[in-house]
């Protein structure tokens, strides 16, 4: 089963987006998918909802006051986190993933931010003993915007406990196609091909290193 787990404990760097258009994306590709929504705000739960019955299946576990119950057939389950995860609470929720993906927004808040968060994360014995893997996603940026360039020398210098850097990999734009597919219950994936074909594209890094043994922690 494989489990991945969107975070960061800043709000409205986009987790949703991203946990929702990955369960499209392995749906559509014939997996059976769970998504678990962690966050009280049920952002995940609202869009599964909104969600056409012509689409692949995806099943929607609501975690956010209760026990995450997955079903043993789940080929992927993608985890929305929710904001303001620390202490116990992350270390929780990390146990329950091999894969973490951050999202981080450039700007100088979001970097400060960040720079919090991937410290308390590092401390966490399941990342400490490299047993997920971590990756780092700038998101909603803006092509030649200097808070990207800030973002991604910031990204370069995170070390992972073993020494290694912090991978960073994709730059996804702000586009109003998330906005579109947030409505219609789909993802980017699901969506024409010509009018997404630029964020497909951008996407294409960070599906990339989730297919990969780069982003599973040896057995």
């Amino acid at each position: 089963m494989r489990s991945i787990l969107v975070l960061n404990a800043k709000g409205g760097c986009g987790k949703t987006t991203l946990a929702t258009n990955l369960a499209a994306y392995y749906a559509h590709r014939k997996k059976a998918v769970t998504l678990v929504d962690f966050d009280p705000q049920q952002s995940s739960m609202d869009w599964l909802e909104a969600r056409p019955e012509s689409r692949p299946y995806i099943h929607g576990v609501s975690a956010a006051d209760g026990p995450a119950r997955i079903p043993r057939d789940s080929d992927v389950v993608v985890m929305d986190a929710p904001a303001a995860s620390h202490s116990h609470a992350l270390t929780t929720l990390v146990r329950r993933a091999e894969t973490l993906i951050m999202p981080v927004l450039p700007s100088p808040i979001d970097i400060r931010a960040a720079h919090r968060f991937t410290e308390e994360l590092m401390h966490i014995g399941k990342v400490m003993r490299k047993q997920v893997r971590l990756a780092a996603i700038i998101n909603r940026a803006r092509e030649n915007s200097p808070s990207r360039y800030l973002l991604e020398e910031y990204l370069h210098t995170v070390k992972l406990p073993d020494g290694r850097r912090l991978p960073m990999v994709a730059v996804l734009r702000s586009s109003q196609n998330y906005i579109r597919a947030a409505e219609r219950g789909v993802g980017l994936s699901e969506m024409g091909p010509v009018s997404v074909a630029h964020d497909l594209e951008l996407w294409r890094p960070l599906l990339r290193w989730l297919n990969s043994k780069r982003s599973v922690p040896a057995s």
